[in-house]
């Protein structure tokens, strides 16, 4: 914007300045070309008393010296004799003196000036008066030195104003969006000064009004999800009086319980926590499925389902956090054990590409006769909110990845779950952060409806 500003200040200003420089400098010029040609109209003037009196050659010299012409001057005598440094040609200066005004001959180094004195009796003197080429430009060169010095100083002026400006504005609209990346970064804290424009002000103000309404908002949801969360230990502490009178055979489900309740108090602690700004985070995806299949593998060998973990023997990281890759696996494999009829065989496939990382999890069930509406809340149909997909989807696109479904080689479906490794390829971390913080809350819902309303628990 400075420089823009700059280029267009020196546009304008050098058009202003040539527009008067030209026929400031034309003006010059010919008021130098005057002021010699009225010089000579004086010397000139000043030997026609003379001529009018005598004409005799011998008197002549002293009265041309007199006039400080020196050798420039000459007498064109009626007798066809002259006086004088001669140069105008003789047809010229007879032409000249059957006219009864001055008139100029430009020659090669000058020019001339022929005057016509008329004498009486019907006799004519020319007086030839040479001007020099420096006389006529004399000072013509200072004054153009000088107007194309105060053009440039103008110029130099404007560009110099219009930076200053453009320096206000940049530096107002650096501020805001500075700002507004830090507040999109996590700081809400965050608010600016408005200057500049009356636009920027403006929208600096907008920005601080808006930032405290996200801090309200961002309050007033913490506070239900807490209040909602809190709401829930009531309902959890019934079922848990109820288990503890059902003796050793519901160790299982008391367990599941204590989890959830786990889960409880995370909800209530993240929700209780004053927002910051999101670090980067990752884990050990091999890690978390090994985990994860050892804790299904149990309600796998009660259904005779058979199962197998595939390429997760050496460490492989992805850009997302262990607690949040943990749930998306057990929904993932929540929906196979849910939609799939008992005994139905699963495999879950960790590839590690160039930049990315995949999580293949087929099964050999019925399939997803529509993967679009799969993903889609509320419409993937057999009894399904399609949210567990959906969440998995939104964290795969925190890492800049993607979430795809086809058919698997055991005939059913294949959930792909893509994580991009390579950080100049990653979203926005505003994008991360916010679909985060969403996926978080919806992931964290789903699983505790669905361990709270199963009656069979792996």
């Amino acid at each position: 914007m400075r420089r823009t500003l700059a280029l267009l200040a020196l546009a304008g200003a050098s058009m202003i300045a040539l527009a008067f420089l030209v026929p400031l400098g034309l003006f010059v010029k010919e008021s130098a070309e005057g002021r010699a040609l009225a010089e000579a109209e004086r010397q000139a003037a000043a030997l026609v008393p003379v001529l009018a009196i005598t004409v005799n050659p011998q008197r002549l010299p002293h009265a041309l010296v007199s006039t400080g012409a020196g050798d420039r001057i000459a007498v064109h005598l009626p007798s066809g004799g002259a006086v004088g440094t001669v140069r105008a040609p003789a047809p010229t200066v007879t032409a000249v003196s059957r006219l009864a005004r001055a008139v100029t001959a430009e020659t090669d180094t000058g020019v001339l000036l022929l005057r016509p004195v008329a004498l009486d009796g019907g006799r004519t003197v020319v007086i030839e008066i040479f001007v020099p080429s420096e006389e006529l430009t004399r000072g013509v060169p200072t004054s153009w030195a000088v107007l194309t010095g105060v053009a440039v100083m103008l110029v130099a002026g404007s560009v110099l104003v219009a930076d200053r400006m453009g320096v206000r504005v940049v530096r107002a609209a650096r501020r805001l969006g500075r700002a507004a990346g830090a507040l999109g970064a996590g700081d809400l804290t965050v608010r600016i000064d408005p200057e500049g424009p009356p636009e920027l002000v403006a929208a600096g103000e907008a920005f601080n009004t808006m930032a405290d309404r996200v801090v309200q908002l961002l309050a007033a949801e913490r506070e239900m999800a807490a209040d909602l969360s809190h709401r829930l230990r009531t309902p959890l502490t019934a079922l848990r009086l109820s288990l503890d009178h059902l003796g050793p055979e519901a160790e299982q489900s008391r367990r599941s319980l204590s989890r959830l309740e786990s889960e409880v108090d995370q909800i209530i602690a993240a929700a209780r926590a004053p927002s910051r700004a999101p670090e980067f985070v990752s884990c050990d995806a091999a890690e978390v499925l090994r985990e994860r299949l050892t804790f299904w593998s149990a309600l796998a060998e009660d259904q005779q389902r058979p199962w197998e973990l595939i390429g997760a023997d050496a460490p492989v990281r992805v850009p997302v956090a262990a607690t949040e890759l943990s749930a998306v696996v057990d929904a993932l494999l929540g929906n196979v054990f849910r939609h799939t009829p008992e005994g139905s065989a699963f495999t879950v496939t960790l590839h590690q590409g160039s930049g990315t990382v995949g999580m293949l999890i087929a099964d050999a069930g019925p399939g997803i006769p529509d993967p679009a509406a799969a993903l889609r809340r509320g419409a993937s149909g057999s009894g399904s909110t399609g949210l567990g997909l959906d969440i998995a989807r939104q964290l795969a696109e925190t890492s800049g990845g993607d979430l795809r479904i086809d058919a698997s080689s055991l005939g059913g479906a294949r959930v792909q779950l893509w994580f991009r490794t390579d950080q100049r390829d990653r979203t926005p971390r505003v994008a991360r952060r916010l679909v985060r913080n969403r996926w978080s809350r919806a992931a964290r819902r789903a699983i505790s409806n669905r361990w709270s309303g199963t009656a069979r628990t792996p």
